[in-house]
């Protein structure tokens, strides 16, 4: 819940103009993509700033409600972020799990949603503190993707949804999990996927051809150390994404 409408715009166009010269690292498997997450009053207004970029920026909102419309004052649908121009949507933050309280269940129905939608759902797992200290991570991260991904029937669905890890204890408290650490949970979760896929008897779609991103205190000094690891295929980035320039440097991480 940063920047206003003027602010928002300035920042995706800094941003836009930063990456102007289309040149970015390949990411694992494809080119490196780039996509911005603004508040929800604003996401028309920066999907529209970044329109002229060269490198083309997907937009995104930080939050849906399971239900294509109907009586749920101060929740937007699926259907409203795509009319803004938006592409994908980030569910199951972990301020969306652990500050308004949002189950396991509810987010399950927002990828369903999403999906129905056409947007490319960002599903985030993360575990807390006194969870990692009791030795529970793996747990927690294995229940919140089974029922992140429970209503999805299709690889082919399967195959379109990015995976966050975020440890909660990382998240805007200036630490951060060690590669090793984020390469033990993400290759974790890559196994649990490679599951889910032969659950779903899938033909061509893959565990390997998921995405995953590392999500917690990441910035500019730490983001090419963090991809150089195998299970970690890009960044969820929160506080350094305020600022154009280390958000730019992040997106060129590697080169």
């Amino acid at each position: 819940m940063y920047k206003d409408l003027s602010e928002a715009k300035a920042l995706a166009s800094e941003i836009a103009k930063g990456l102007s010269d289309g040149v970015l690292p390949p990411a694992k498997g494809g080119p490196r993509r780039v996509a911005i997450f603004p508040a929800a009053v604003a996401l028309a207004a920066v999907a529209e700033a970044v329109r002229p970029s060269k490198h083309q920026i997907w937009v995104g909102a930080q939050n849906m409600y399971c239900e294509k419309e109907g009586a749920f004052t101060g929740e937007i649908s699926a259907e409203m972020i795509v009319s803004a121009g938006g592409r994908c949507v980030i569910l199951g933050h972990s301020e969306r799990r652990h500050v308004f309280g949002e189950p396991d269940a509810l987010i399950g129905k927002k990828v369903v949603r999403a999906l129905q939608a056409n947007l490319v759902p960002v599903l985030c797992v993360g575990e807390k503190i006194e969870e990692r200290e009791a030795q529970k991570t793996m747990e927690v991260v294995s229940r919140q993707l089974s029922a992140g991904l429970a209503g999805v029937r299709e690889a082919s669905d399967l195959s379109k949804i990015i995976i966050a890890y975020e440890p909660v204890w990382a998240i805007g408290t200036g630490k951060t999990a060690t590669p090793q650490q984020g390469e033990e949970v993400q290759k974790y979760l890559r196994s649990e996927l490679a599951k889910a896929f032969r659950s779903l008897d899938s033909g061509t779609e893959t565990a390997e051809d998921s995405l995953i991103l590392y999500g917690g205190s990441v910035k500019p000094e730490n983001a090419g150390e963090l991809l150089s690891e195998p299970n970690i295929d890009g960044l969820l980035v929160g506080g350094a994404s305020l600022k154009g320039d280390s958000f730019v440097k992040i997106c060129k991480a590697g080169m």
